[in-house]
């Protein structure tokens, strides 16, 4: 029960994070009315945001294995909590745009913090179904927000600021949460407490914990959060392949904050907060994804016993074929339905979305995991790696979507983006075939079986 406890507490801390970086996306057209400029000005509000997730943990990441991960998630909430407000609060584009980013670098914690947690409290046979939590956060959160934002935006006694006000609040919300009921799960972090609880109580000030001769360098932190990760990114295939499957679907999220509007609400003819509940056909796909996902993982729990329990990393990889293949057909059906909005209902595009959010959640999860476990010791370095180039790609694609979409047109688009994404098929296919030879060769990736 409390680690249930801690799971709801991180995983909701996270849901505030991924729900603050979309719903100001439905106050973009709003602020390019009152400032005069053209709306790719005010998008910049939603790219700064996600950018801050590829900054941020560069911060946070080693601040949590020298301090601990509460600490570190109670400065992260706090910070995330005020910088939202003081959106809430700007008259100016300027210092709207400043604090979006220092909203998104400052409360980036979770996205590596609460991996880890899950990493500290679970071992490999559950560590599935906790990551399958921490990824329903991460891709929830910012499709609840669109139609929720809609709403809050077209109602006049509120307007735009209280898609801050509203995530301020939230933030504030968890953040008393951490305060209260959050716990330390860091191992060394906890044999420091009860060092120092034995001390106090004996009076023997002999005794410590090995973390209390822990120290990091600047050199270090550059070495471990910067240097290392940016060069197993572009020298581990694995981890490149991979990342970039993984960063193209977290993109492909961002972009559809753009995508659903010019289809339901250009096309259809829909209101705002209307015209985002379609988003409601992702997340149910997204749950199915999820149970799937927690499904395979008995399958994955026997192979491993299967083995001797030791850890095959190809093992996780078996979900991503399937969800390689739904994603697709889900974008294809979307962007190829919607294209004729006077020909075909707009329940036909909204059902697409079981199936794309479906391909997003059961590619997402799985492989993160394979990074984990390909990359044991040097996992921290790796998925920062990741998540270097995910949250990248997650803050660009949001600038180019609507000229990529009017220009193009939604069928066309669609059509590029869903062969793209077919052809990324490929890296877990490969992988399962190829990926134990490329891990014996690797400089950071150890074959447990050797």
């Amino acid at each position: 029960m409390k680690k249930i406890i801690q799971c709801v507490l991180i995983g909701c801390n996270t849901f505030c994070i991924a729900f603050g970086s979309a719903i100001f996306a439905q106050a973009v057209i709003p602020l390019s009315k009152i400032y005069h400029v053209h709306y790719v000005v005010t998008t910049l509000s939603v790219t700064l945001y996600v950018l801050g997730f590829a900054t941020g943990p560069v911060i946070w990441a080693p601040l949590s294995e020298l301090f601990g991960r509460r600490p570190v998630l109670l400065c992260s909430s706090f910070a995330f909590c005020c910088f939202n407000f003081a959106v809430a609060c700007s008259d100016r584009l300027e210092s709207i745009l400043i604090c979006r980013f220092f909203a998104g670098t400052l409360g980036a914690a979770p996205l590596v913090v609460v991996p880890a947690s899950f990493a500290d409290m679970f071992g490999n046979r559950t560590r599935g179904t906790a990551i399958v939590i921490f990824s329903m956060c991460v891709f929830t959160g910012p499709l609840i927000a669109p139609f929720i934002g809609g709403f809050i935006v077209k109602n006049a006694s509120l307007g735009w600021r209280w898609t801050e006000f509203i995530t301020g609040i939230l933030a504030a919300a968890s953040f008393v949460g951490i305060v209260l009921f959050e716990v330390e799960t860091h191992h060394p972090i906890i044999l420091v407490q009860k060092a120092t609880e034995i001390r106090r109580r004996t009076g023997n000030w002999g005794i410590h914990a090995p973390h209390d001769e822990f120290t990091l360098s600047l050199k270090e932190i550059v070495e471990n959060n910067l240097a290392r990760p940016l060069r197993m990114l572009f020298t581990e295939p694995i981890l490149f392949f991979i990342s970039l499957y993984n960063a193209f679907i977290y993109g492909m999220l961002y972009l559809f904050l753009e995508a659903y509007p010019i289809v339901f609400a250009k096309g259809y003819g829909m209101s705002g907060g209307v015209a985002e509940l379609p988003y409601f056909g992702l997340i149910i796909g997204q749950f199915l994804g999820g149970f799937f996902c927690i499904w395979y993982g008995r399958i994955y729990n026997k192979k491993m016993s299967a083995a001797g329990g030791k850890i095959i990393p190809e093992n996780r990889l078996p979900p991503m074929i399937a969800g390689g293949i739904a994603f697709p057909i889900g974008l294809f059906w979307f962007c190829w339905s919607g294209n004729y909005p006077e020909k075909v209902h707009w329940m036909v595009p909204t059902v697409s979305g079981i199936f794309t959010g479906f391909g997003l959640i059961v590619i997402f999860n799985p492989s993160t995991n394979y990074i984990i476990d390909a990359y044991l010791v040097f996992a921290a370095s790796a998925m920062a790696a990741n998540t270097f180039m995910r949250s990248s790609f997650g803050a660009v694609f949001p600038l180019f979507a609507t000229f990529m979409f009017e220009n193009m047109g939604t069928n066309w688009a669609g059509l590029l983006l869903g062969l793209f994404a077919c052809v990324l098929i490929l890296c877990p296919l490969a992988f399962m075939r190829w990926g134990k030879k490329l891990r014996q060769r690797s400089e950071y990736a150890f074959d447990l079986n050797q």
